[in-house]
């Protein structure tokens, strides 16, 4: 009678850990649908930004240099050289806004998977 009821006992645990196993196993799968998900998002994101950015870069290029083309071209005679000087120090604090501009969208988190790190969090707390 004892072994007839450990044998059962023990078809039962067997099932619950397949059950677990199941569930862990469709909880992961979902997990990687969500971000390959968004991975595609972020990729489609990004390569529209990156082609905007390289359509701007090049035409940002051209405009700054007509202009400073002609800025150095119309005070050279008042300033000399100085000119110089004065169109490069305005390129740098240009170059230092556009850089610092640039860490505070990284610094945003738009690329980090929001959604997908929340239920990973969730997940591991849940275990736990």
């Amino acid at each position: 009678m004892e072994q007839k009821q450990a044998g059962k006992s023990d078809t039962h645990l067997m099932a619950g850990l397949i059950g677990i196993a199941r569930n862990m196993f469709g909880l992961f799968l979902s997990r990687v649908e969500l971000a390959a998900l968004e991975l595609s998002e972020v990729r489609a994101t990004l390569l529209k930004l990156a082609l905007v950015f390289a359509l701007g870069l090049i035409a940002a290029w051209f405009a700054i240099a007509y202009w400073s083309a002609l800025l150095v071209y119309l005070a050279w005679d008042a300033l000399g050289w100085k000119i110089l000087a004065l169109v490069a120090t305005g390129f740098t604090f240009i170059a230092v806004a556009v850089l610092l501009y640039a860490r505070s969208v990284v610094a945003q988190g738009k690329l980090s998977l929001p959604a997908t790190m929340n239920e990973l969090r969730n997940d591991r707390d849940a275990l736990l």
